[in-house]
């Protein structure tokens, strides 16, 4: 081997990555980084946010009913004195509570009470009888006030008002309220003791508080409690900061004189309508009624919009009914007329005069109760009349008087059926008589049942949707109607009808040797009669000793309180007993 000369040798050298030192610098870097970033986050996570938060901003008088923020009319708040908006109590409190423009007053109504408060007096009125107020009731722009002071004796509701926000607290009767006790922990030097805006650390701070402090607990959201503040304040405090105290249950009795109506023990309920037109009857006619504890003789009238109640009563009547063993519930009628009858019930001084006769007339007369019967009435007046029966019912009953009411089944036409509010008259009156009738009404154009036993069943349903059983009656017909049938000269069929009693369409039907049949559809008897020389067909579907029984069933069936005829005089002999055997008979 040669080497040239002055040639230098140098021995070869690994080459090294540059790049993958780099690499490992760079993770090790971001490692760093990131586990800082890590223990930075985790310390602010864990750090309580002290940023403070005002309560209530933006908010006015600010009221809790039961735990929840009312959104409605704010509370008036004057000289440290609470005012009820109006909207709230009807939302919240008494849906019957009720603003009367004609006397510029706030009706309330309970069982035992009318009470009346004018606009801006000092002066109220229960049951007409004069009281002192310290705060009258305010009408500003659209609301009306009611200050808490006289509600108190008449709600069970608690009102707590705490000064410092200006915040009214509404607890309703058996209301539970938890008490808390703030605790102070181990780890004090973290922890903060506050009501937070919302159930997170980082949430701003409502209020700080101190260990020993009590505080209501109001419900459980994620993990933290809902809490009220001696101060008035509502937010959220960390379970771990409050120890569970005692629970109080809201109990707060509102006397009021019970009124048990009369019901004949053991027995069901049996009335019957008396129509008097213009002279009562001559009761020495009348045979023995077999089973029937009321009658109700239709006897008052509503004549005209001034409230001048038309009467018909006589009280050898009276002295006839008790002397059988009978209640005597008067009948009184809006003459059903719907103009005179939103005329009357629109005013409060018509309607306190309404009320006041029915008193003087049961005083004169000797009566057990009255009968309400209004009937073609405007929808518009459905609220009027259901504050009629609330500002009646308690003076009746103050009386010892029994009240009923009739209504009709339910349909879609407005002033026969929907202007009853069933709901709320049925929890005022003592009984309610379902007019279970008139399926097929005089001014049909069709032949039909006046009555049939599915339509009556279904009207019935509908009625104790609403309205308990103890207190319904079933009505039912003593008549039948018979439709007469015949053809015009364009061949077209003319549809006319007669009501007949009982002994009368027997007697119809005895004269052209007519024999009815079961009808399965309607539950009844059934008669189409032709009549090939007049070229008239005849239809019938009968009220009779078979169709009462079956409505007498359906009174045991929903286990109502009885049954109500219209009406005495139409009915045979034989239907007093079948409804007697019916009522007693053993399952």
């Amino acid at each position: 081997m040669e080497f040239n000369v002055g040639t230098e040798f140098r021995p070869r050298k690994k080459k090294r990555s540059n790049g993958f030192i780099k690499f490992l610098l760079m993770l090790f870097i971001a490692s760093v980084i990131s586990l800082g970033i890590f223990y930075y986050l985790h310390y602010l996570e864990q750090k309580p946010n002290m940023e403070k938060a005002t309560p209530y901003q933006g908010i006015t008088n600010p009221t809790w009913i039961d735990g929840q923020l009312w959104q409605g009319t704010p509370v008036k708040i004057e000289n440290g004195e609470v005012y009820l908006p109006f909207s709230l109590i009807k939302s919240e409190i008494d849906p019957a509570i009720f603003w009367d423009e004609s006397v510029q007053s706030v009706l309330i109504t309970t069982k035992d009470k009318v009470l009346r408060f004018p606009n801006q007096q000092l002066q109220a009125f229960i049951n007409e009888k004069p009281f002192q107020l310290t705060m009258p009731v305010l009408k500003a722009e659209d609301e009306i006030y009611i200050p808490y002071e006289p509600l108190k004796k008449l709600y069970p509701i608690e009102i707590t008002y705490y000064e410092n926000y200006q915040v009214t607290v509404i607890d309703h009767q058996g209301t539970a309220i938890q008490e808390g006790k703030v605790i102070k922990q181990e780890e004090e030097e973290r922890q903060v003791r506050a009501i937070r805006s919302g159930s997170s650390i980082k949430e701003p701070i409502l209020q700080e508080i101190a260990a020993g402090d009590t505080v209501r607990i109001l419900d459980e959201q994620d993990g933290w409690y809902r809490v009220l503040s001696s101060t008035g304040i509502v937010g959220f405090m960390e379970k771990a900061h409050v120890a569970l105290g005692t629970i109080t249950i809201l109990d707060k009795h509102i006397e009021q004189k019970e009124y048990t109506p009369w019901n004949p023990v053991g027995e069901k309920i049996n009335l019957t309508w008396e129509h008097v037109v213009s002279k009562n009857p001559d009761t020495s006619n009348i045979p023995a009624l077999k089973g029937l504890n009321v009658i109700s003789p239709t006897w008052f009238e509503i004549a005209d919009e001034n409230g001048t109640i038309l009467n018909k009563a006589d009280a050898r009547y009276v002295k006839w009914a008790h002397q059988r063993g009978y209640q005597v519930w008067a009948l009184i009628s809006n003459g059903f007329n719907p103009d005179r009858t939103h005329q009357f019930l629109s005013d409060y001084n018509t309607r306190q005069s309404i009320i006041r006769q029915m008193i003087e007339f049961a005083h004169l007369y000797d009566l057990d109760g009255f009968n309400i019967d209004f009937e073609n009435v405007y929808l518009k007046d459905k609220e009027l009349l259901v504050q009629f029966i609330r500002e009646l019912t308690p003076y009746l009953h103050e009386q010892d008087l029994v009240v009923s009411i009739d209504v009709t089944v339910k349909s879609t036409s407005e002033n026969w059926s929907m202007f009853y509010d069933r709901k709320a008259i049925g929890e005022v009156v003592d009984y309610m008589m379902v007019m279970a009738y008139d399926e097929h009404p005089a001014g049909s154009s069709k032949a039909g049942s006046v009555a049939s036993l599915p339509w009556v069943e279904k009207g019935l349903q509908g009625i104790l949707e609403e309205v308990p059983a103890h207190k319904v009656l079933l009505g039912v017909p003593y008549y039948t109607r018979l439709w007469t049938e015949s053809k015009d000269s364009s061949g077209k069929t003319k549809v006319t009808q007669k009501a007949y009693s009982m002994p009368a369409i027997k007697k119809w039907l005895a004269e052209r040797g007519v024999t009815p049949v079961y009808d399965e559809t309607t539950g009844q008897n059934y008669v189409e009669y032709v009549d090939q020389k007049e070229g008239l067909t005849y239809k019938i579907w009968l009220e009779d000793e078979q169709s009462m029984k079956k409505r007498a069933e359906l009174v045991k069936k929903y286990n109502l309180a009885g049954i109500a005829s219209w009406r005495r005089g139409f009915e045979s002999e034989e239907i007093w007993q079948v409804i007697v055997d019916t009522f007693t008979k053993r399952p």
